[in-house]
């Protein structure tokens, strides 16, 4: 009878350390990619600290996470020596990026350690980068010779390049994984991708300084910031049109929609000389602004966690990002970063 017993209570503490290790390896962590820094900072999601900084290549505009949560892919201009002096949003106002001379890269970071385990050569001054919903494949924007790099994530190879619009920027892949939708900086329309023939199928006029795209997870809706308008665009997935225009604040950016659907948050940057410092939640009913939140200094990435608790909200100027309740619709927290965040992510 001692003998279960104890046996008991062994495997009761062993699956007692297995679920602590678990938890410990399944923590929750932002990711930040500071332009000006060269390094991305890696937050607790839960306390808010930083963890980690880590160094990348020169000058890393975009992070995103893949969907299992292993790796972060990160947007940069190669090893520091190899870059020009530029920055990705230099005079975003004006839509007017420094090109790179240079092919730049997409770095990836193990979750688990948070160390550099890839670097993979894309095109000129790569942008942003997002992954399919399998994680096959890695799409990375290169604005300085107008195409999207496809990547295979499990050999870290390039295998397509996509011609597409006038410095293509943002972009996101539809909740379906069936289309890639970029935001076409100078050429003032959205080009759609179909995932499955890696190819442009289309071009929607969209308006001024297309920065960023965004879909709602139910695939209802699309959504392109104008960063020359002071507006965001919504479009209609199943025609591809614009079908409304909400204005927001100054020189919008990222968006990112909450999980169900409702609510649609917009990061106005504004300019060095003028910055912005909100982020707009519109209400996806009734397309109008239901509440304006103040950050910090250059408001400029956005992204939501999976529960739709928080909004972590990159502020460029200020260095910091801005921890927003959603239900209770302001700031609760801010956090120090490294110089110029941009791109922000939240694991999966």
């Amino acid at each position: 009878m001692m003998k279960r017993i104890n046996n008991w209570l062994l495997t009761a503490v062993q699956m007692g350390l297995l679920a602590w290790s678990g938890a410990t390896l399944a923590a929750d962590k932002v990711y930040v990619a500071n332009e000006a820094a060269d390094t991305v900072s890696v937050l607790d999601a839960a306390s808010f600290k930083t963890l980690a900084n880590v160094r990348v290549g020169k000058m890393p505009h975009n992070v995103q996470v893949s969907p299992d949560g292993k790796l972060v892919w990160v947007t940069n201009n190669g090893e520091p020596n190899q870059a020009a002096n530029g920055s990705a949003h230099k005079e975003m106002a004006k839509g007017d990026h420094d090109a790179m001379d240079k092919p730049g890269a997409v770095w990836a970071i193990d979750t688990r350690s948070d160390a550099v385990v890839a670097k993979v050569p894309v095109g000129l001054h790569p942008a942003h980068v997002v992954v399919s919903p399998d994680g096959r494949l890695a799409y990375v924007t290169n604005g300085g010779d107008n195409t999207v790099s496809v990547i295979d994530t499990s050999t870290q190879r390039l295998v397509a390049t996509i011609a597409v619009g006038q410095f293509p920027h943002g972009l996101r892949i539809s909740p379906d994984g069936k289309q890639v939708y970029v935001a076409n900086l100078k050429g003032g329309t959205v080009s759609v991708i179909d995932a499955a023939s890696q190819k442009e199928v289309g071009q929607v006029p969209a308006g001024k300084g297309p920065a960023q795209v965004g879909f709602t997870p139910d695939g209802r809706l699309a959504f392109v910031s104008l960063s020359q308008e002071n507006a965001v665009a919504v479009i209609d997935p199943a025609t591809r049109k614009v079908i409304r225009k909400v204005a927001v604040g100054s020189v919008p950016i990222q968006l990112y929609a909450t999980p169900d659907s409702r609510t649609l948050l917009v990061a106005n940057q504004g300019t060095r000389k003028k910055p912005g410092r909100t982020v707009s939640l519109i209400d996806l009913e009734s397309f109008k602004v239901a509440k304006t939140v103040v950050t910090g200094s250059g408001a400029h990435g956005v992204v939501v966690d999976r529960e739709g608790r928080y909004a972590y909200v990159t502020n460029t100027y200020a260095n910091t990002v801005s921890v927003l309740d959603l239900k209770e619709r302001k700031v609760t927290t801010t956090v120090p970063v490294g110089k110029g965040p941009n791109g922000i992510s939240v694991t999966p």
